[in-house]
């Protein structure tokens, strides 16, 4: 299932996407199946129902799937697509320079991290797919992409050992770790140069865990202005998924909604000899296999 955050006539609303490519809006096909509403407003209060969520939503598909017309089903391309976790409750977890490449292309063997690189994103930096990403020119000269699988967490864990760590997963998403070089050079850390607004853009939806078994095993590729930048597999990580959730977790207590980033491949603009920024008008994309394709303009 691939869970959305959509609008329709100014109003927002939880969806799921059906074989037909149409998005399925799951309160009101929950009221028309005769039925009690039980759906929370938000992905987020969703995702904290944990199964209960997934199965009924299932339930609603089914049903749906049987019925020749409703005015709960729109056409993907009548509505617009929200990040799935438009604002979240938390800043997103990010995992710096998981893949050797990237670690290389912007230092040296020594920027190999032996443990877990971890910064965050403002909550404020969320946009959705297709939607306009601020150029910033006033604050910055080096404005960076960064193509990343997400992870979405979907149950409160604490202390999460490895071989567990994938049961307390959601699902998966796409992220633009967009990124202000120069402000994380110029003040010697993280936040402000990851933090601009809207520069994390996310979606363009969420792909529940049961469709992605081995989030470990994954091609992703983006593109600027059609060129392929970055092309990679998340074999290639540094730390698993599971790692990475578990070390996240050993000190600090993860909740559902939860979102983690789990680094960028080799092939950033920084890394180019010469740089090559992203400047008004370049089209992003960031294609992960099993997930689909995240789109951006850079705007003004």
């Amino acid at each position: 299932m691939k869970f959305v955050t959509a609008k329709r006539q100014g109003t927002s609303f939880v969806g799921v996407l059906s074989a037909q490519n149409e998005v399925i809006h799951l309160q009101m096909a929950e009221q028309a199946m005769g039925e009690e509403s039980t759906l929370p407003h938000s992905l987020m209060e969703c995702i904290a129902l944990g199964d209960a969520f997934v199965d009924k939503v299932q339930e609603i598909v089914t049903w749906s799937e049987k019925q020749r017309a409703a005015d709960y089903v729109y056409p993907l391309a009548s509505v617009q697509l929200l990040a799935p976790i438009p604002r979240p409750l938390k800043n997103i977890f990010c995992v710096g320079k998981n893949y050797v490449d990237h670690a290389l292309e912007l230092g040296s063997a020594d920027d190999i991290p032996e443990h877990l690189m971890l910064f965050s994103k403002a909550p404020t930096t969320v946009t959705g797919h297709e939607s306009l990403v601020l150029r910033h020119a006033h604050v910055t000269e080096e404005l960076d992409y960064e193509g990343e699988l997400a992870v979405v967490i979907g149950k409160k864990g604490k202390g999460i050992k490895e071989e567990e760590a994938l049961d307390y997963v959601f699902g998966y998403t796409i992220i633009n770790d967009i990124t202000a070089r120069d402000l994380q050079q110029r003040h010697k850390q993280f936040l402000l140069g990851k933090s601009l607004d809207t520069s994390c853009p996310m979606g363009p939806w969420i792909v529940h865990k049961s469709l992605i078994p081995n989030p470990n095993r994954l091609h992703i590729e983006t593109k600027v202005n059609g060129e392929i930048r970055q092309k990679a597999n998340t074999e290639q990580f540094i730390f698993s998924v599971e790692t990475i959730i578990s070390t996240i977790s050993q000190g600090m207590t993860l909740e559902p909604g939860d979102i983690i980033a789990t680094g960028t491949p080799a092939g950033v603009g920084k890394g180019m000899k010469p740089p090559r920024f992203l400047q008004s008008g370049d089209i992003v994309e960031i294609t992960i296999e099993k997930i689909g394709t995240l789109r951006n303009r850079i705007g003004e």
